[in-house]
């Protein structure tokens, strides 16, 4: 189904967007209310980082049952949008479970639940975030990539090749060991966070607390995405996927529960619109994305 008609569909069963452009369209509401209201199989790939239960002022803090089983019934409603040959690429952090760990990696608690291929797990390293003193500090998240079918599926290593070649004039036999285009870039990416703070913020910066930064967007929509394809994010915070899938040409659907995130959204939208680099909206003291108490 190409974007036109989805565009017509989704307005026929959510009504108005809160905002829209030729590529997109956001939904203020939330993400299980709206997902039961859109017919299955029409997203090519989902991108999105969830809540994770941690107390962040967008969350309420759930029993971890009860955390696990809205994640299990958002994630299978989400996973039955998806195309043939649809992919999840999910992105989780830390928690901590009373009597049993610290910093338990939440992937851990719900990988086996969800109802599609666990094709691979790609370690996110970045280089701050909280210091601590009694653990090491917590320097890495994951996004699990499923699919939908483990013999088809999308994924463009072309577009990603990491062009920092140690050596680039390996040769075997006189025939080049190198791509030209580049290395695979392997299954840990160390992109920076978006940081916060007084002389240190990110130059992509918006209020949001716990913002997803556009070079990881960019490279999940690029390797599990092709262009003219329709991209779902299901929990938009800060609009960022929203802006890697204009500036990479795709088309993008997304819901977010919190009218001030929408508005933060719909401004990058725009600023994308106008191929321009977003500004940072604020300033703030320290503020570090964590896993809980530390």
């Amino acid at each position: 189904m190409d974007f036109e008609n989805i565009r017509k569909d989704l307005t026929t069963s959510l009504g108005l967007p809160y905002h829209e452009t030729e590529t997109c369209m956001l939904f203020c509401g939330d993400t299980l209310s709206l997902q039961k209201k859109i017919a299955p199989e029409i997203f090519s790939t989902i991108i999105t980082s969830p809540p994770y239960n941690i107390g962040k002022e967008y969350e309420s803090v759930k029993p971890l049952n009860d955390y696990i089983d809205w994640s299990v019934e958002w994630i299978g409603r989400a996973s039955k949008l998806l195309l043939a040959n649809g992919a999840l690429l999910l992105n989780l952090g830390y928690m901590t479970v009373e009597n049993q760990g610290h910093a338990i990696p939440i992937p851990y608690l719900l990988w086996d639940k969800v109802p599609l291929y666990l094709n691979q797990e790609i370690v996110w390293n970045y280089s701050a975030g909280v210091a601590c003193k009694n653990y090491l500090s917590p320097r890495n998240e994951k996004v699990l990539w499923y699919v939908k079918d483990s013999k088809n599926y999308v994924f463009n290593l072309d577009a990603i090749r990491d062009r920092n070649v140690k050596y680039p004039n390996s040769r075997r036999n006189g025939k080049s060991r190198v791509n030209t285009l580049g290395k695979n870039p392997s299954d840990v990416w160390e992109i920076a966070k978006v940081t916060t703070g007084y002389n240190r913020s990110s130059v992509e910066r918006t209020p949001h607390p716990c913002q997803f930064p556009s070079d990881l967007t960019d490279r999940l929509v690029l390797a599990f995405s092709n262009e003219k394809e329709v991209i779902f994010d299901p929990f938009v915070g800060s609009g960022t996927t929203f802006e890697s899938c204009m500036k990479n040409n795709r088309f993008c659907i997304g819901f977010e529960i919190k009218p001030e995130y929408c508005e933060i959204a719909k401004k990058r939208i725009q600023q994308a619109e106008q191929g321009a680099r977003q500004i940072p909206l604020f300033s703030c003291s320290d503020r570090e994305v964590n896993f809980g108490s530390v």
